[in-house]
């Protein structure tokens, strides 16, 4: 007879070398944000100097001062207009994109094979930034619009279209669907009343994909947004290291490039990814509950 006190000893054990490798990985994650906080808060000099460290050296609010003193205004709007394109671009893409997968993941549809191969080609091959360039902005005219920061990268999702086909193809039992038709059901009273509630786990997954997608993007500002109102945040932050860099360039007289010298070139960088990531951060943990196992398990008993 096996004796129970070695067993729970080994348990201990297990489970103490588990805790050991998770904490490892947990700090692997952490140490780099920290890195990054303490260097946004260590004047620029000493970073140049010295380098960066783990707690702040010559502690400062110099770098956030500079970006909320003379520009707290297009740090606000740069805000919102970011949060209005990942809520908005999120919200579409989970409307529109599990329709497309659960057409596809349908055995009885014929056409399904063809169309799941033509959004299989998209992920492969694409027309390049010049022809998207011209579509966008001479064909539909989205120059100077916010609708250029929602609709390209609302349509490069076939990535996701794929993970919806699998998801549903996987957890909606055929027999669940037909039951459904026999007492009466609809395709749409199917669709949103059976399908999507067995689906939260991918929904959550894949929402929360597109969201950090739209809340980091900036290619999207950079090829079609001139205008300085329509910038996003991760556009804005770009705009002024690109500012800082063009005056460093620019500077030809010594009071200039003194004046230069003193702006914290390095720790705004780090200040800026504080900013923009701190919103991401706060928001995570009421995400994460939508996180969910096994929500299909039990649907259908064979």
């Amino acid at each position: 007879m096996e004796d129970s006190s070695v067993k729970s000893t080994g348990d201990k054990a297990y489970q103490v070398l588990i805790f050991a490798i998770l904490t490892i990985l947990a700090l692997c994650a952490l140490l780099p944000f920290l890195l990054l906080v303490s260097s946004s808060l260590t004047e620029n000099a000493t970073l140049l100097k010295e380098g960066y460290s783990f707690l702040p050296r010559d502690f400062t609010l110099y770098a956030y001062t500079y970006l909320f003193k003379s520009n707290a205004t297009k740090v606000f709007q740069a805000y919102g207009i970011t949060f209005f394109i990942t809520i908005v671009g999120t919200a579409i893409s989970l409307l529109i994109g599990p329709m497309l997968g659960w057409v596809l993941s349908r055995k009885d549809y014929k056409r399904a094979k063809p169309l799941t191969f033509m959004v299989f080609f998209t992920m492969l091959f694409n027309g390049g930034v010049v022809p998207s360039y011209i579509m966008y902005t001479q064909v539909f005219h989205m120059k100077n619009s916010i609708l250029a920061l929602l609709i390209p990268t609302l349509l490069f999702n076939g990535f996701y279209i794929i993970l919806y086909k699998n998801n549903f193809a996987s957890n909606i039992h055929p027999a669940l669907i037909e039951a459904a038709k026999i007492d009466g059901a609809g395709e749409l009273y199917i669709y949103f009343k059976i399908v999507l509630p067995l689906s939260l786990p991918i929904l959550a997954t894949i929402g929360l994909m597109v969201g950090l997608g739209y809340w980091n993007d900036w290619t999207n500002g950079l090829y079609y947004i001139s205008d300085t109102k329509l910038y996003s945040l991760q556009q804005f932050l770009k705009s002024i290291i690109d500012n800082i860099n063009t005056l460093a360039t620019m500077a030809t007289s010594a009071d200039a490039a003194a004046a230069v010298a003193k702006m914290p070139g390095t720790s705004i960088r780090m200040a800026m990814a504080v900013i923009g990531v701190i919103p991401i951060m706060v928001l995570y943990p009421f995400f994460q509950k939508a996180f969910i196992a096994g929500i299909s398990l039990g649907g259908v008993k064979e």
